[in-house]
Formats: structure tokens, C-alpha cells, sequence
């Protein structure tokens, strides 16, 4: 069949619609910190990753608009205060490049398992090569500032072992066993997300405007600290090192660079993608302590994020995915 034979699926003009207004959400904050940044090599990344977007947002907007629906309003030059002060280090802006390329391939790869179009499948094909390529320029990069914060190390067991009891996943008395590496990685990779999202909540709640936005990043702040604690002690009881925290990247600056909706959006963004990981660790951990601790989580950010969603929608910054037809009301409508 041909490919304009067939209409966007309600998953793919999803997909579509959260890609464009996530990622013109990044793309602000890029173009930000591609404009402050001095280190020429980190500059570079960033000049790509700003050429890359540009290209992969025009060919959003035709998908969407080719099939008849409107193009999301999502973030623009509107939302960015040209010349404010510099807010970010250098490393923070690559610390933080490299964290949103993760989330990106997330994103792009869930597209990608949504699509059914082949036009589409082959711009999420491209999109995760290009997202592939930043993250091992990213990481590199990082590696050779001497700013990679690897995962804890194991040494070697001499075979492979089978769970012998209940004891594996008792995870409240003393005899409790040390984590096994498959907790580790949910832990480890939720922790440098809080710590990105923490500093972040920092920066903005020193530029942001509204004095109710400036009350929940700190809220938001705190939250996060309490759940960086919490991975932070799990890891502790092992003697593994805690991945760095990046406060002192940011600057003093009370200029703010960014719209107030830019800024809250950006955290309900990173609240929302950081639960799906969350998602993920409970799914992997074995031990009851860490299962717990997932859960009070996941409801700790719920209800941070249901505070989001009460400040966005009074303020009518929350744009409204596309939606099913209401047919009850079509129906009632024709009497």
C-alpha cells in the first residue's frame, strides 16, 4: 500500500505531537547554552545538536500538517530572554546535552515501536542515529574532561550462581544480601537524572518570575533531593560511591534566560520521562526495600506532578495533545 495511502494512526500523531513539544522545549535551553558556552569542542556538540533539531522539527511539521492536523505551538525564540546572564558552567551544559540525548533515544525509540508508516519509521531511524552518534560524542567528550561518572565496579565471581531462598529479596533485616548489578544500573541512572533535575529546579527558581512557579521548583528541588538521599543511603549500605552532584555548576545569575513556561514545562518534562525509569527500576528490583522505595517514588512524583499540572493549566501554558472525536457531543449536537 502506498504510504499516502495511509493516515497517521492515533499513535504516531502522538508520538509526533510529543516530539515536537518536547523537543523544542530542549531546543530553546540548547540554543541558550550554545550561545554562553566558551569551550569550543563542547561548543561544537551543541551547534550540531541545534542544526540537527532544526532540520528533524521542519519534517514534524509535515507530518502533521500533511495529514490535516495543526502544528503544536510548543517553545520558541518567544521563550528565550537573548543576552541574559550565564546561568550554566561549561560542564553543566555538557552534562546536561548528555543527559537529554538519553532521553531522546527513549523517545525515539518508543516512536519508532509506535510507527507503522515506513516514511516515519525511516525519520525515527534517523533520529536515533543522530542521537546515537551525540551520545558517544557526549561521552567521550565527558570522558576526556575527566567528568564521566562511571557506575560502581565489580570484581568477579569465579562461576555463575542460582538463588538459593527467600533471603534474596529480603531487603529490611541484617543479613540482607548487597545489590546485584541489574538494581544498579535503575539506581545509578536514576540518581544522575534527579541530581540534572535538582540543578536544573536550582537555576530556574533563582531566574524564574512568578513567585508560585518559584514555589514549586522548590518544592520540585526538594523532592528530588529527598529521592537522591534515598538512592544515596541504598548505595552507602554497600560502600559504592553516589554519582556527584552538579549545584556549583550553577551560577548566582538572577537573569533569567528563559519564559516561566519554558521553565516549569521543562520540569513536568523531566518529572514525567524520570517516572518511566522509575518504572523500570521497580520492575528489576528483587529486594523489598528497594521495591518500596520505588513506590514511594512514583507517588511522591505524582503528586508533585499533579501540582505542575494545577500551575500549567491555570496559567493555559499546557497545550492539549490531539484528542479522540467526542462523538456523544457530535451526536447530541445534530438535534
Amino acid at each position: 500500500m502506498n504510504k499516502d495511502d495511509l493516515k497517521l494512526t492515533s499513535a504516531e500523531i502522538g508520538t509526533l505531537w510529543g516530539e515536537y513539544v518536547n523537543g523544542t522545549a530542549v531546543h530553546m535551553v540548547n540554543k541558550y547554552m550554545l550561545s554562553i558556552v566558551e569551550d569550543e569542542k563542547i561548543k561544537v556538540l551543541f551547534e550540531e545538536a541545534v542544526q540537527t533539531f532544526e532540520k528533524q522539527k521542519k519534517q514534524i511539521s509535515l507530518f502533521i500538517e500533511n495529514d490535516g492536523f495543526p502544528v503544536p505551538f510548543g517553545f520558541s525564540e518567544s521563550d528565550l530572554n537573548k543576552g541574559a546572564k550565564r546561568l550554566f558552567s561549561d560542564i553543566f551544559c555538557l552534562h546536561y546535552l548528555h543527559i537529554m540525548t538519553l532521553h531522546g533515544l527513549l523517545g525515539h525509540t518508543t516512536s519508532l515501536s509506535s510507527s507503522v508508516r515506513k516514511d516515519l519509521r525511516d525519520f525515527y531511524d534517523s533520529c536515533s542515529d543522530s542521537g546515537k552518534k551525540m551520545y558517544h560524542q557526549t561521552t567521550d567528550l565527558l570522558l576526556e574532561k575527566g567528568h564521566f561518572q562511571r557506575d560502581p565496579y565489580f570484581y568477579p565471581e569465579k562461576n555463575p550462581e542460582f538463588v538459593s531462598g527467600q533471603q534474596f529479596m529480603d531487603g529490611y533485616f541484617a543479613d540482607q544480601r548487597p545489590l546485584a548489578a541489574t538494581e544498579i544500573i535503575s539506581i545509578s541512572l536514576n540518581m544522575k537524572k534527579k541530581i540534572m533535575e535538582k540543578s536544573l529546579s536550582i537555576g530556574f527558581s533563582q531566574v524564574v518570575q512568578s513567585k508560585e512557579v518559584r514555589k514549586f521548583l522548590k518544592s520540585a528541588q526538594n523532592s528530588a533531593d529527598k529521592q537522591i538521599q534515598s538512592f544515596g543511603k541504598v548505595l552507602h549500605q554497600d560502600n559504592l560511591p553516589v554519582p556527584m552532584s552538579w549545584e556549583s555548576e550553577v551560577t548566582t545569575s538572577q537573569d533569567s534566560p528563559f519564559s516561566d513556561k519554558l521553565m516549569l514545562f521543562h520540569i513536568g518534562f523531566l518529572l514525567q520521562t524520570g517516572q518511566a525509569y522509575h518504572g523500570t527500576g521497580l520492575a528489576t528490583a528483587m529486594r523489598t526495600d528497594l521495591v518500596v522505595n520505588y513506590e514511594q517514588i512514583i507517588l511522591k512524583n505524582l503528586m508533585v506532578t499533579k501540582e505542575w499540572f494545577n500551575i500549567m493549566t491555570k496559567n493555559r501554558w499546557l497545550e492539549q495533545p490531539p484528542i479522540a472525536p467526542d462523538r456523544k457531543r457530535i451526536a447530541k449536537d445534530k438535534y
